[in-house]
């Protein structure tokens, strides 16, 4: 079934829009859960999450590309999972390597967690990563939104683990120059 085709089942109240939704994004927002909670149950109660979200958000919400829509309502939850999980005990992880790398793009007095949701700041890395050259672009989405490793990503793109790695620090940097012109980032 389209996207459209499924988005109007959710605008008209129809339940089947849930079933549709999990015959189509089932397994690919499972493997997001998945990449940050590393869990097979932890993964399948947030994906459920998902489409009771999606339920609830549209409408009034009506998304533009409904993949990319679910896979930030899971990755959102599945974040909030690990916080929640990891509230007293902070313990190691991609998920928390990748938070790091991205601070130092990011003035330090702020909360990196709470700055890269606001909304400006989204737009802004939306705006960023759509510029960058297909394959930097891919590999940065891979690294931040999808927190894959980067020997995973070097296997994926058929690259060195340096090589990966001189990349993103490549695009990192460009991400600062962009955050500073963009006012987001205070030297």
């Amino acid at each position: 079934m389209e996207d459209c085709q499924i988005i109007e089942l959710y605008l008209h109240r129809n339940s089947d829009a849930i079933r549709e939704t999990e015959i189509k994004y089932g397994a690919y927002c499972m493997t997001v859960a998945d990449r940050i909670l590393h869990n097979r149950e932890d993964s399948e109660e947030c994906v459920n999450d998902t489409w009771f979200k999606a339920w609830n958000s549209i409408p009034p919400t009506i998304p533009q590309k409904l993949k990319m829509f679910l896979a930030k309502i899971t990755r959102n939850i599945a974040v909030n999972r690990v916080e929640a999980e990891t509230a007293v005990k902070r313990g190691g992880g991609e998920r928390d390597l990748v938070l790091e790398e991205l601070g130092e793009c990011i003035a330090s007095s702020r909360n990196v967690e709470k700055e890269y949701e606001a909304k400006e700041l989204e737009e802004c890395i939306r705006t960023f990563v759509r510029a960058l050259p297909e394959k930097e672009g891919n590999v940065f989405v891979r690294r931040y939104f999808f927190t894959e490793s980067v020997a995973e990503i070097a296997g994926r793109y058929g690259m060195t683990d340096n090589h990966v790695t001189v990349m993103l620090c490549r695009v990192r940097k460009k991400l600062k120059k962009c955050l500073r012109k963009g006012g987001f980032f205070n030297d």
